[in-house]
């Protein structure tokens, strides 16, 4: 995909300005035209509300991998021709509450495309074949994530830090397996019908094109669609338990994964989220963060190790996340140097020269991430999804800048607690270390 230059902050400026919002039945459509010549790219999403306490996510991603293996009207070797003859791009993804829709297509072939995603979502074909392969390619890849000490490790944190009913509580994988093993394609074809279709739709069109044009492609293939009635049941907040430490023993791997995290009680739209993450990003952010300065170029314990929040909406809350890969000799140090670390960021606080940096950093990638059409399609879609509104496109970099000292100290030692840190490794972990107190 061609891109064009990174805007620079008089273009931001610009850019709400230059989005055009329409509502079409149940579908908010966002267009925004920019320099690249007979290219279209398209986000979207749907909220599908599925169970989580009952493992429905790996029931939404069985449907969704059978998207493009045919419709009702049309085999998956007639889609897939459709589309590479047209040389476009469709995609679909299963995003925990959400379906997420991906696309790009020549300008004259854009109606022709988005009729056949309408297709696609509305009318899937369900073949009983493609559903015992793709339930097969699932089920392989969880077999082998039981081997991943980092899917393994992330998994054990969560399952300390949320209960079974919130969005990032990820299930034991042989508990995943099993559940895969009782779907049945009926419950497929169950789950499409009852949790598919128009909630908080939303499209967001970047590119090359005729604003008529892509109205009536929208009003033609999705002005119908209705909304399911499926209400969402989840946790909104991680619990607040004692630290506990869990080990995932996995045979004959050279490095561990660790990961030390506690739940957090704040939400994406929150005035303390951008001060959490400027203050996380001093921790733990890029290369020039402290736990990469100190535990990995200063005592080299690791090649790797990072912090982040992670999994926070404007639905839930989240939880504040480390992760440091150590090899076996090295655990037991490892993970106490890095907890000397968060301790003492957390006692002294950012610094000034560190706060201005990471605002230049912050706010150098998102203007690299609007550089191109599908970074600026999906831009305007998390925000929408976030409920805020489409100037926040130009005034994210103003609210970093805005941020001051205080406020990211402030915010760090009211939602930052290294005394409830709960810590999770899998991999090959000495027996003195597991049974240590």
């Amino acid at each position: 995909m061609r891109s064009f230059d990174p805007p620079t902050d008089s273009a931001l400026e610009a850019l709400a300005d230059r989005v055009q919002e329409h509502t079409i039945g149940a579908c908010r459509l966002l267009t925004l035209r920019t320099p690249v010549e007979s290219v279209v790219t398209w986000r979207g999403s749907f909220k599908t509300n599925p169970d989580v306490g009952m493992d429905d996510d790996l029931v939404q991603s069985l449907v969704v991998s059978l998207l493009d293996k045919g419709t009702k009207h049309r085999d998956r070797f007639a889609l897939a021709e459709l589309l590479e003859d047209r040389g476009a791009q469709v995609e679909f993804a299963s995003d925990g509450l959400y379906v997420d829709i991906a696309g790009r297509a020549l300008t004259e072939d854009v109606s022709d495309v988005l009729a056949l995603v309408a297709e696609q979502l509305r009318d899937p074909l369900f073949d009983a074949d493609e559903f015992q392969k793709a339930r097969a390619r699932i089920g392989a890849n969880l077999q082998r994530s039981l081997e991943n000490t980092g899917a393994q490790a992330t998994g054990a944190l969560t399952r300390s830090i949320y209960p079974a009913n919130h969005p990032n509580y990820i299930p034991p994988t042989v508990d995943r397996l099993r559940r895969l093993e009782s779907t049945h394609i009926d419950e497929i074809r169950a789950f499409h019908d009852r949790h598919f279709g128009a909630n908080e739709f939303i499209l967001v069109v970047v590119g090359d094109f005729d604003e008529t044009a892509i109205v009536s492609a929208v009003r033609q293939h999705f002005e119908d669609w209705e909304p399911h009635d499926a209400v969402a049941n989840f946790a909104t907040s991680g619990r607040h338990d004692d630290p506990q430490r869990v080990i995932v023993p996995i045979p004959d791997k050279q490095n561990v994964d660790v990961r030390i995290g506690h739940a957090l009680d704040f939400r994406r739209n929150e005035p303390d989220y951008i001060p959490a993450y400027l203050a996380n990003y001093v921790l733990g952010g890029n290369f020039s963060a402290r736990l990469m300065q100190i535990v990995r170029d200063e005592l080299g314990l690791t090649y790797g190790i990072r912090s982040g929040l992670y999994g926070i909406t404007s639905d839930y809350s989240g939880h504040w996340h480390i992760s440091v890969t150590l090899s076996e000799e090295h655990i037991e140090r490892g993970v106490e140097e890095t907890m000397n670390v968060v301790r003492q960021f957390v006692e002294d606080g950012v610094t000034a020269e560190e706060l201005e940096d990471k605002k230049t950093t912050i706010i150098g990638s998102y203007k690299v991430g609007l550089g191109t059409t599908s970074g600026l399609a999906a831009t305007l879609l998390k925000n929408a999804e976030r409920g805020f509104d489409v100037e926040y496109l130009d005034r994210f970099p103003d609210e970093v800048r805005s941020i001051r000292l205080d406020d990211a100290n402030d915010v760090l030692r009211r939602h930052f607690h290294p005394g409830q840190l709960h810590t999770a490794l899998a991999g090959s972990v000495p027996e003195s270390y597991a049974l240590r107190d």
